[in-house]
């Protein structure tokens, strides 16, 4: 939803009156508009449903809680998993129950590797579904082996490879057999279209492919 977070505002003007009222700024219209009924045509169609998290267990469960639903629809399902969970974590079990005074000193924590989900999602969880996982990385000269590494240690079918400082206008679409790299060219960004369009559209195609296979 275009402009995102608090900029949002900015684009919402108060209007006088008894009670006072809210307004869109014109000029933000041209962005506002789309998205608008995009979701009201998604929410009024039952195809949405937001669901909240905001810790590590959180989001496992409800992503295993998701793919235990879904996995009756088969090849039908796609996880896009998108969401940038870290590798490290200090679990519950290990937080501290009072606040941590700075009096006794600097201050060392040890955190654990985050549990692996995919390995799970793919295997148990909904094992005939279509997913995609991405992997982010600093170094480019790394990026196309550990998608490749992904892809042989949990044999789920596309990684969505992106380098940190370009993530925003251009990926590279890595499969079993095939790398497929999209960007978007300079008038695309001056129009405002963002790197996900290409990302979604490729892989609609490549979920439809999928599904033929699996009939």
């Amino acid at each position: 939803l275009p402009p995102p977070g608090p900029a949002l505002l900015d684009a919402l003007r108060l209007t006088p009156g008894s009670p006072p009222g809210v307004a869109a700024d014109p000029a933000a219209l041209p962005a506002l508009l789309p998205a608008l009924r995009e979701y009201r045509c998604a929410t009024e169609a039952g195809a949405l449903l937001a669901i909240e998290f905001t810790g590590l267990a959180e989001y496992l469960a409800l992503l295993r809680a998701a793919a235990r639903a879904l996995a009756p629809f088969g090849s039908s399902v796609m996880f896009y998993l998108a969401a940038a969970v870290s590798d490290f974590y200090i679990p519950a079990s290990e937080m501290p129950e009072h606040k941590i005074q700075s009096s006794e000193g600097p201050l060392q924590i040890t955190m654990k590797m985050v549990p692996k989900m995919l390995s799970p999602l793919v295997k148990e969880w909904a094992p005939e579904a279509f997913v995609i996982s991405f992997k982010l990385e600093t170094d480019p000269l790394i990026l196309i082996d550990k998608s490749r590494q992904a892809l042989e240690k949990y044999r789920h079918q596309v990684v969505v490879a992106n380098i940190l400082e370009s993530r925003r206008t251009s990926v590279i679409i890595v499969t079993k057999d095939s790398q497929t790299p999209l960007s978007l060219s300079d008038e695309e960004i001056a129009q405002g279209m963002e790197i996900e369009e290409k990302i979604v559209s490729y892989l609609q195609g490549q979920h439809t492919a999928f599904i033929e296979k699996k009939v």
